[in-house]
Parts: structure tokens; C-alpha cells; sequence
């Protein structure tokens, strides 16, 4: 049984959801504050995060860029912020989709039924595209290409969290975690690089996309 973390310091809200969730089959657990979610997570490791932006104790916005540090566990971040520059800064601290408030419990349910089936179709997929982690280099279909090692760790990052979309800081922290100094033009040229060597392995095929304003995400082939 799937395990849902329900974040929201409206409690009545919270319930509903909750109850909503129980009756479509699965398990919650709901926190009214943003106080200890992060190490309850860590221990119980739910298969998604249903997390309010404003909280108190600790705000929404902190507590997935904790969380994604860490996990990559499905984050829908639900917030009564319409404008579309906060959906983009919660896009860019990690999460995976955003709901407005106010919203149905019924949809609520049916996006984390939809975060299940891709996580679910991911693990039970076997991708036709392998990455050789001793020679840094990508296998498809008898073909090989040798990447550098940042190229490499780059793709690593997309490749293991397909379809996820990553804010360049996020990239930057994931990827440079010798605590150098780089720049997002530099995150930018080693990504334009990439793609470039990508095309090799199928070139009517954008693997790694741009999103406008945001970062970047990993379509399979």
C-alpha cells in the first residue's frame, strides 16, 4: 500500500484529502506543521509528499529542497500563490507538480495516482538506454559514446530521475559537489555539449529539454 505525507496546517483540509486518499487505497500520514516532516521522511520514506507552501515552524519551499538534497521522492507542493513565478520557484526547489488552491480532494487523488503509475512504469521498465558507470560512458542499441566525467555526471543526475525537471542551482548542486565555482553559463555550455554528443544516439529526438525560466529534464527515448 502506497504511503502518502500529507503536509497542511489547515486541518479540516488535511482530513479531507486524508480521507480521500484512505478511500482510494492508501495509507497517510499528515503533519500540521512544517516541524520534524524532514526527518520523518528520512526514516519512513513515503512515496509522495503532498506539502503546503506556507507552514509553520518551517515553510514549504525549504523543506523540499531538504527533502530533494536527499531523495527523490514525488513532491506536489499545494499553495494558495497563483502568480506564476512562485509555480516556477517551486519547479526550481524540486518539486514535481503544484496544485492551487483552493482544489478538489478528487484531483489531489488523481495526480498522486498519476505520480505512482510513472514512478511505477520507470522501475518496471527496462530502459533501452544503459549508462557504463566504469568507462563514463552511454550504451543504446550497440552504439557506445564516451562522455567526459562532468558530462557523464550530468546525465547520471537526469537519467536516474527521467521526466524530473532540474533549476540550474539544483544541477549545480548535485553535480559540482567538490564545492568549485561555477556559473549557470557554465552549467549551460556543459549541457549544450551534452546534447550535442546525444544526437549521435538518436537525433530526431531532444533527450535532454529546456524549460523556459526554469532548467532542464531527461525524455527517455
Amino acid at each position: 500500500m502506497a504511503k502518502i505525507l500529507i503536509v497542511e496546517d489547515e486541518v479540516e483540509l488535511s482530513q479531507v484529502v486524508a480521507k480521500y486518499l484512505q478511500a482510494a487505497g492508501f495509507e497517510t500520514q499528515e503533519f500540521a506543521s512544517g516541524e520534524g516532516v524532514v526527518a520523518w521522511v528520512k526514516q519512513n520514506k513515503p512515496d509522495v509528499i503532498l506539502l503546503d507552501w506556507n507552514l509553520p515552524g518551517q515553510d514549504g519551499l525549504s523543506i523540499c529542497k531538504e527533502i530533494c538534497a536527499f531523495s527523490e521522492i514525488p513532491i506536489i507542493m499545494t499553495t494558495a500563490k497563483v502568480d506564476e513565478i512562485d509555480r516556477l520557484i517551486g519547479l526550481e526547489a524540486g518539486a514535481d507538480d503544484y496544485v492551487c488552491k483552493p482544489y478538489s480532494a478528487k484531483e489531489v487523488v488523481a495526480r498522486v495516482k498519476v505520480r505512482l503509475r510513472r514512478l511505477n512504469r520507470l522501475t518496471t521498465q527496462e530502459p533501452s538506454l544503459q549508462l557504463d558507470e566504469s568507462l563514463m560512458s552511454i550504451q543504446f542499441e550497440g552504439t557506445s559514446l564516451q562522455l567526459t566525467a562532468i558530462e557523464f555526471n550530468l546525465f547520471s543526475l537526469f537519467y536516474h530521475n527521467p521526466r524530473r525537471i532540474y533549476s540550474r542551482q539544483h544541477i549545480m548542486d548535485r553535480v559540482y559537489q567538490d564545492y568549485r565555482v561555477v556559473s549557470e553559463r557554465t552549467i549551460d555550455s556543459h549541457i549544450r555539449n551534452l546534447r550535442l554528443k546525444l544526437t549521435q544516439l538518436s537525433p530526431d529526438q531532444d533527450l535532454i529539454q529546456s524549460i523556459y525560466a526554469v532548467g532542464y529534464k531527461y525524455e527517455p527515448i
